[in-house]
C-alpha cells in the first residue's frame, strides 16, 4: 500500500477518535463500552503502518520512534487512557503520512527523469517502418523520429535536419540544431568522435523536422538511463553533515533511553503515582527521538540532487554536493572547457626545401590515426587545403602523452608534436628555423605542432582554438558567488595559455603542464584551499580525481566523464558550473537550517516533558518539526539561480 493509503488510514483514525471523544464527553450514548470501541478502532487504523515499520526496524535491530510510539500507546491503553493513546497514534501517523508524501515528491522528481524516454520506437526494417519496444533496439538500428516526438535512443543523425530540445538531459534552454553526419561509416566506427551537431540523446524532444537516427547504445546504456541510475545511487553516498548526525544519534539515543528508564522510577523519589512517572518517561522518549535530525540532511540532499539532475547536472551524492558549496578556488582545463575544443589551422610555416603540400600530406596521414582534438583539426583542415588527390597512409602510431606522436610513412619515421618533444628521449633537437617559427607563432597565441620526416624538419603548423562564447559570463557569475581564485591549467606553452586566459577574463594561467604536472598543480592548490577542477573528463581524469570536487563537462556524450567526475555537466555550457556551485551552497544552507531546527526542538521538548508537558503536545511539536524540515528541503526542487 502506498502513501495515499497511509494518509487515508491516518484520517480514519482521527475521525474515529473524534467520534469516540464526542460520544464520551457529550453523553450521546449511555453505554460506556461504545466510546472505547471507537478508540480501539482508531488504534487499529492509526497503528497499522506504525506497527509494520516497527516490526521491520526490530528485524534490522534498529530502535526507531515507531517502536516508542507503540510502547507509549500500549502503555496508555494499559492505564485506561484510550483517548490519549489514540490521539498519540493519530498525530504520529498523520505526520508520517505527510512526511512520506513530501519525500515521495522528491523521489518522483528523480523518477520523472526515467520516464522521459518513450516506450516504443519506429524502426526502418527492409524499407518499412516498424514500431518496436525501445528495449529491443540494438546499435546499428535506424529509427525514424517524427516532429515533436522524443528520441528513443542515443545515436547520430543519418538523414534530415531539425532542432532538438535537449533540456531534459543537458539542461540547455535553447533547442540545438542537428545535421546529418557527412560520413556514416566513420561515425559508426567511432561514435564517440561524432560532433554534438549530429548526436542525439534518448529523452530529448525533436523539433519540426523528420530525423533518421542510427542507434549507438542500447536503452539501458543511454546517457539518460545512466544518469537515472547514478542519481538513484547518489542518495546512498552520505555527506559530511549526515555522517556527523549519524554519529550524534548513536550516542544520543542510548543516553535518552537511560534517562527514560531513570524517569520510570521517579515515583520512588517524588511522591506521585506510577502512572504519572510512566507518562513522563514516555513523553521524554517521544520528545527526544531525533526523527527530524535523521531526515534533515537526506531530505535536502535528495531534493538538491533531483533539482540538479533536472537542470542537466549530475551530482553523485551528498559529499560532492556539500563539498562543491565550500570550494573557494576552481581550476579549468583549457581545451574543450574554456575553449570549444574545435581548433583550426591558422598558419603553416614550411622549412627550406619543403612544400606546404608535402608537410600536410605527412601530417594528415599520421594524425588520421589519432583521436586528439588537435589531430582532428589537422586532418579536417589539412584535407580541405589539399583538396582531392593521392592520400598517404601512416602506420605504427605511438603516443607521447601530452607532447606528440610518432609513426611511419612509407617506412620513414615521422614525429609530430610540441617543441618540447624534440631534443629529449633520443629525439633530435629542432632546427633553428623551426624553433624561430614556433617562437613567432606562440607569441601570436597559437598552439604549435612541429613536423619532422626522417631527419628533416618539414615545418610548423599553427592552430588556434575558439574561446567559448559563454565563458566570460560564466566566470563573472562565479566571481559574484565569491570564488576567489580561478586558474586555467593547460599543456600549451605559457604564452598561448596566457593569451587564451586573457581572452576569457582570467588573470591566472599555468602553461607547459603535462598530465602528471596538472595533478601536482591541483594538489598544490588543495593544500591551501578547497579546489574544484573542471575538465572534459578524458585527459583530465587524474587531475579531477585529485581535486576536492571533479567537474566534467559534456558528460552526455562521454562515458569517461560520467564515470570519473563527482559532478557531471551533461551539456558543454560553462554556466552550469555557476549553477552547480550556487545550488550546492543553497543546499548546504538548507541542511544547516534543518539541523538547527531539529536540535533546537529536541533541546526545547526534553526539559518541557520532564517538567510535565503531555505526550500529545510533545508528539504534535515533534511531528511538526519533522514536517517543517522536509518541506524546507523540498523548496530546493523549485530553486532558480538569480
Amino acid at each position: 500500500m502506498g502513501g495515499n493509503s497511509e494518509l487515508i488510514f491516518s484520517l480514519a483514525c482521527g475521525l474515529l477518535l473524534i467520534l469516540g471523544f464526542a460520544i464520551e464527553k457529550l453523553g450521546l450514548l449511555q453505554t460506556p463500552w461504545i466510546p472505547t470501541a471507537f478508540y480501539v478502532a482508531a488504534y487499529l487504523f492509526g497503528g497499522w503502518f506504525t506497527l509494520g515499520e516497527a516490526i521491520e526496524n526490530v528485524k534490522l535491530k534498529r530502535f526507531e520512534i515507531d517502536t516508542l510510539m507503540l510502547v507509549a500507546a500500549v502503555g496508555a491503553a494499559a492505564l485506561g487512557a484510550w483517548a490519549e493513546g489514540a490521539l498519540l497514534l493519530f498525530l504520529f501517523s498523520l505526520g508520517h503520512a505527510l512526511e512520506h508524501y513530501a519525500m515521495g515528491r522528491a523521489k518522483r522528481a528523480i523518477e520523472a527523469l526515467a520516464k522521459l524516454a518513450p516506450e516504443t520506437a519506429r524502426v526502418l526494417r527492409d524499407g518499412q517502418v516498424v514500431e518496436v519496444k525501445v528495449e529491443s533496439l540494438i546499435p546499428g538500428d535506424v529509427v525514424v523520429v517524427r516532429p515533436n516526438d522524443r528520441m528513443p535512443a542515443d545515436g547520430f543523425v543519418v538523414k534530415g535536419t531539425s532542432s532538438v530540445d535537449q533540456a531534459p538531459v543537458t539542461g540547455e534552454s535553447i533547442p540545438v540544431d542537428k545535421l546529418q553526419v557527412t560520413d556514416p561509416a566513420q561515425a559508426r566506427g567511432r561514435p564517440d568522435s561524432v560532433g554534438m551537431e549530429s548526436r542525439v540523446f534518448a529523452g530529448t524532444i525533436n523539433g519540426s523536422g523528420v530525423l533518421e537516427v542510427e542507434v549507438t547504445r542500447r536503452s539501458g546504456e543511454s546517457a539518460l538511463a545512466r544518469v537515472v541510475k547514478m542519481v538513484s545511487e547518489a542518495e546512498t553516498r552520505k555527506s559530511p553533515t549526515q555522517r556527523f548526525t549519524d554519529k550524534f544519534e548513536r550516542v544520543f539515543v542510548p543516553a535518552v533511553l537511560i534517562l527514560a528508564v531513570l524517569l520510570l522510577f521517579s515515583w520512588i523519589v517524588i511522591d506521585e503515582p506510577f502512572r504519572d512517572s510512566f507518562y513522563r518517561a514516555m513523553a521524554v522518549l517521544v520528545a527526544a527521538s531525533p526523527c527530524a535530525l535523521a531526515i534533515a540532511t537526506p531530505s535536502a540532499v535528495l531534493a538538491g540532487i533531483a533539482r540538479a539532475a533536472r537542470g542537466g547536472v549530475l551530482i553523485k551524492g551528498g559529499a560532492p554536493l556539500e563539498e562543491l558549496g565550500m570550494v573557494r578556488a576552481i581550476a579549468f582545463d583549457k581545451t574543450g572547457t574554456l575553449t570549444e575544443g574545435k581548433p583550426r589551422i591558422t598558419d603553416i610555416k614550411v622549412m627550406q626545401g619543403t612544400t606546404e603540400q608535402e608537410l600536410l600530406h605527412v601530417a594528415v596521414a599520421v594524425e588520421a590515426l589519432s583521436d586528439h582534438p588537435l589531430a582532428a583539426a589537422i586532418v579536417r583542415d589539412g584535407n580541405t587545403r589539399l583538396g582531392d588527390g593521392p592520400v598517404m597512409v601512416a602506420t605504427d602510431l605511438a603516443n607521447f602523452a601530452g607532447r606528440g606522436v610518432q609513426a611511419k610513412v612509407n617506412g620513414i619515421d615521422v614525429w609530430i608534436g610540441k617543441a618540447e618533444m624534440f631534443g629529449n628521449d633520443g629525439i633530435g633537437a629542432l632546427s633553428a628555423g623551426a624553433e624561430s617559427a614556433i617562437e613567432e607563432l606562440r607569441n601570436a597565441g597559437r598552439t604549435t605542432m612541429a613536423v619532422r620526416l626522417g631527419d628533416r624538419d618539414l615545418g610548423v603548423i599553427g592552430l588556434m582554438d575558439t574561446p567559448r562564447p559563454e565563458a566570460r559570463e560564466a566566470l563573472d557569475k562565479l566571481r559574484r558567488l565569491g570564488i576567489q581564485r580561478m586558474i586555467m591549467i593547460s599543456g600549451d606553452h605559457q604564452t598561448v595559455a596566457q593569451a587564451v586566459a586573457t581572452d576569457v577574463g582570467l588573470n591566472e594561467a599555468w602553461g607547459n603542464l603535462m598530465p602528471d604536472d596538472k595533478v601536482k598543480a591541483i594538489r598544490q592548490l588543495k593544500e591551501t584551499e578547497r579546489v574544484a577542477m573542471v575538465g572534459d573528463g578524458v585527459n583530465d581524469a587524474p587531475a579531477m580525481a585529485s581535486a576536492s570536487v571533479g567537474i566534467a563537462m559534456g558528460a552526455a556524450s562521454s562515458d569517461v566523464a560520467l564515470e570519473t567526475a563527482d559532478v557531471a555537466l551533461m551539456s558543454e555550457d560553462l554556466r552550469q558550473v555557476a549553477f552547480s556551485v550556487a545550488l550546492s551552497r543553497r543546499t548546504k544552507r538548507v541542511i544547516r537550517q534543518n539541523v538547527y531546527v531539529s536540535l533546537g526542538v529536541v533541546a526545547l521538548l526534553v526539559p518541557a516533558t520532564i517538567l510535565g508537558l503531555g505526550i500529545g503536545p510533545a508528539v504534535a511539536v515533534h511531528e511538526g518539526s519533522t514536517l517543517l524540515v522536509v518541506f524546507n528541503a523540498l523548496r530546493l526542487l523549485g530553486y532558480r539561480q538569480s
